[in-house]
């Protein structure tokens, strides 16, 4: 195993947005399987210790390819557009105003079903938002800044997401 290898390298897939989630799990069952450091014990404690780092890194691998608004981030600096979201807050003026209609929608939501109205509603656009950043990504002549920009709006839409589920935990709890 090439221990400098980018995560899609190291479990050997297409370096691609749009992944098959179940090859991955089995890669990734096979590769920790193979540096367990389990599978080392009485060859020594340097053997161990590697191993031990080699299954870190197989984890570490994993949960960014298995996460896909993580494996788009990913996707984007491997293309040389680093999402930067702590410098980086740009975006595009329609979906600033499509935000505060959905704050203003979600403060006013005292029914379950609005609250799950607007759920769906920000679901349909996270959907619009990984195809347009897996397009940008994986298809020929994409844009990896496009792409960027589609990251950051969906780390905006999973903060969101959280929030709706604060309020509807906040008016209707279990």
């Amino acid at each position: 195993m090439n221990v400098s290898a980018n995560d899609f390298a190291l479990f050997e897939l297409p370096a691609r947005q749009r992944l098959d989630r179940a090859e991955l799990d089995a890669r990734w069952k096979r590769l920790a399987s193979e540096v367990h450091p389990d599978r080392f014990v009485g060859q020594g404690a340097s053997t161990q210790a590697q191993a031990m780092q080699w299954a870190l890194r197989v984890n570490e691998a994993y949960r960014r390819l298995r996460d896909p608004l993580k494996r788009a981030a990913y996707l984007c600096e491997l293309q040389g557009a680093p999402i930067e979201a702590e410098s980086n807050t740009r975006m595009c003026g329609a979906f600033l105003a499509e935000q505060m209609a959905w704050r203003e929608a979600l403060d006013d939501a005292e029914a379950e079903a609005a609250i799950d109205a607007l759920r769906q509603v920000v679901k349909r656009r996270e959907a619009g938002l990984f195809e347009t950043a897996a397009r940008e990504l994986d298809d020929a002549g994409g844009s990896p800044a496009r792409a960027a920009e589609a990251v950051r709006s969906l780390m905006f839409v999973e903060r969101f997401l959280k929030d709706i589920e604060r309020r509807r935990d906040a008016l209707f709890p279990l």
